[in-house]
């Protein structure tokens, strides 16, 4: 059976990168608008109407309005903006989080973030499983590729190649946190600090632990324990065992679709860093939407991913 898709926003970064990984596979025919086209509402909203799936690589005033453009409509949706990731009605879309069956089943998906993907990978399953206290004031060091910005921020570091390195989000408040704090179940948003670094692709994100001050904290060897148990299985998601010398982000990243997971931790168990590397437009925006629209079609769930 072929399934048609829409991508609306398939000239952005995020909409390329699922067409490519779309390309050549006959499950899916992708139903495209020429650049006269691409911004027009009745043109949208038609292929909205035809399709039966679509992926929304939009600002989020353009994604809510290519939802109700979509009312009425057979299409399921996902959604890779910010706008429906922690809305009611909308599955969130970690498939290795949330279960296989509910991306499956699902009409309406938003796609994660890309820090709250590493965020989310290394927290929620310990403090579900009670290993980290939910009412611990976390804090999340990260960096990511400067695709991550869009447009905007690629054609930035592209004419200025002096910029090494970008700190932001510095008057707090980061959009990333509502959906951060909500699916790890946490009393208090963590203290987030991300940045961006002069490689197009690539990230790193950070969960320092002081375990002895925190309480009812398990140990690293523990944490290390329920993470590779929670995700047993996974050709996505890889929890690594020991600890390396260093993680090296490289500008000649090529597209990946995986997410490796590291817990590092002081000899006498007292401290520990969780650590996620990613590819921010893999697992972090379009692998992930690719993974859940093979679930949502009922294809193997790893299909035409990069792992």
């Amino acid at each position: 059976m072929t399934h048609s898709v829409f991508i609306d926003g398939a000239a952005g970064t995020t909409g390329l990168e699922i067409a490519e990984r779309l390309a050549g596979r006959a499950e899916f025919t992708l139903i495209a608008l020429d650049d006269a086209r691409r911004k027009d509402p009745a043109a949208r909203k038609e292929a909205l109407h035809a399709a039966d799936f679509a992926v929304l690589c939009l600002h989020d005033d353009a994604a809510c309005e290519a939802v109700a453009m979509a009312e009425g409509a057979k299409v399921r949706i996902i959604d890779a903006s910010t706008a429906h990731r922690a809305a009611p009605g909308w599955t969130y879309g970690f498939p290795e989080l949330v279960g296989r069956a509910a991306v499956a089943g699902a009409m309406r998906v938003a796609n994660p973030g890309c820090y709250p993907t590493g965020f989310l990978a290394l927290i929620a399953p310990l403090v579900r499983a009670g290993l980290l206290p939910a009412s611990w004031p976390y804090t999340v060091n990260a960096v990511s590729g400067y695709s991550g910005g869009g447009k905007a921020l690629i054609e930035r570091f592209a004419a200025d190649t002096d910029i090494a390195f970008r700190d932001y989000a510095l008057q707090m408040g980061h959009k990333h946190l509502p959906e951060m704090q909500a699916q790890a179940g946490l009393a208090h948003a963590p203290v987030f600090a991300p940045a961006v670094i002069a490689a197009h692709r690539g990230m790193v994100v950070e969960v320092p632990l002081p375990l002895a001050a925190m309480p009812g904290a398990a140990g690293p060897d523990a944490l290390r324990a329920e993470l590779a148990r929670f995700y047993a299985g996974s050709a996505v998601v890889r929890v690594r065992d020991g600890v390396p010398d260093e993680l090296l982000l490289r500008r000649a990243m090529a597209p990946w679709d995986g997410l490796d997971l590291y817990v590092c931790a002081a000899g006498d168990g007292s401290q520990a860093r969780l650590v996620a590397v990613l590819d921010n437009l893999g697992k972090g925006a379009s692998g992930a939407a690719v993974q859940s629209l093979n679930l949502m079609a009922g294809l193997p769930e790893t299909a035409g991913l990069a792992l």
